[in-house]
């Protein structure tokens, strides 16, 4: 069993269904599945920001937007000073990437993924019900983009994409992740970090096999996947009544990592809660 502690760290308002989150040393980047904001709070001062990712012509609403037209953000992953934001890729309105610097809050045009996500879906074989992006991470110019098996067929898995994202040109690897039930509910990933040569992952379980309408929440793990030879090491559950759908590294010491993680509780509720995990190494 592998030993871990779980407090509530701090408490934000203004943020609503918190889907992904990095931490860069001193301001938390977040983002939500129904916003088409970036948000940043800085740990120091206790400020939340919001910078919006659509143009000046967009004039829908940039929270609480309806779920059939939320460009339903999942996953956050930096490369330098770029945050790019993947649509989970669940419906045809939900293929872009978002491109923001996070220093200088430059807003990119997003990258039209639809292709790219068609190749994923083929070359994983899997149909566009199971298809859902829910964690994305960068290694340099090699992608990690999880697939949450919260569909009908339960297929979690991890592409590995070699290239230039811009381009949305890769060379694809991909591979099935069996992961375990919690309270008979089959676990799904969430969100992941990557810290050395391993994947940590964070995966909820719900009781529905929708990868577009919730259902009641069963509970979430943490585990461990080693980036070489992509075998499960270890996966621990960490809660058996909280959905967290972000995860990123808070501290290192020797012994222990420290993470923060951000729950997405399905509701309206403007505010986020902030969790840190710390496990052994």
């Amino acid at each position: 069993m592998q030993k871990f502690q779980l407090e509530l760290l701090f408490h934000i308002i203004g943020i609503g269904s918190a889907s992904g989150l990095f931490f860069d040393g001193s301001s938390l980047f977040m983002i939500s599945d129904n916003s088409h904001l970036l948000y940043e709070y800085q740990l120091k001062d206790k400020t939340l920001q919001k910078t919006r990712l659509v143009s000046k012509e967009y004039s829908g609403p940039l929270e609480d937007v309806p779920k059939a037209d939320k460009a339903d953000y999942e996953a956050i992953a930096a490369k330098g000073d770029d945050l790019y934001l993947f649509g989970s890729g669940s419906t045809e309105k939900r293929n872009s990437i978002g491109h923001i610097n996070r220093k200088t809050k430059e807003v990119f045009p997003p990258i039209d993924a639809t292709d790219l996500y068609m190749v994923m879906q083929n070359f994983g074989e899997i149909t566009p019900e199971n298809f859902n992006i829910e964690a994305a991470v960068n290694a340099g110019d090699t992608w990690y983009v999880f697939n949450r098996g919260n569909g009908p067929s339960g297929q979690n898995g991890i592409f590995t994409l070699e290239g230039d994202i811009a381009d949305t040109s890769f060379q694809i690897i991909y591979n099935e992740i069996k992961l375990p039930k919690i309270n008979g509910a089959q676990a799904s990933f969430t969100d992941a970090v990557k810290v050395g040569e391993k994947l940590y992952f964070i995966a909820a379980a719900e009781k529905s096999d929708s990868t577009y309408h919730d259902g009641e929440i069963a509970g979430t793990l943490i585990g461990r996947i080693d980036i070489e030879t992509m075998e499960l090491e270890f996966t621990e559950t960490i809660s058996l009544k909280n959905k967290f759908e972000g995860i990123t590294l808070y501290k290192e010491t020797g012994k222990t990592l420290e993470f923060l993680l951000c729950e997405d509780t399905d509701s309206d509720a403007a505010a986020s809660d902030i969790y840190k995990l710390i496990i052994e190494k």
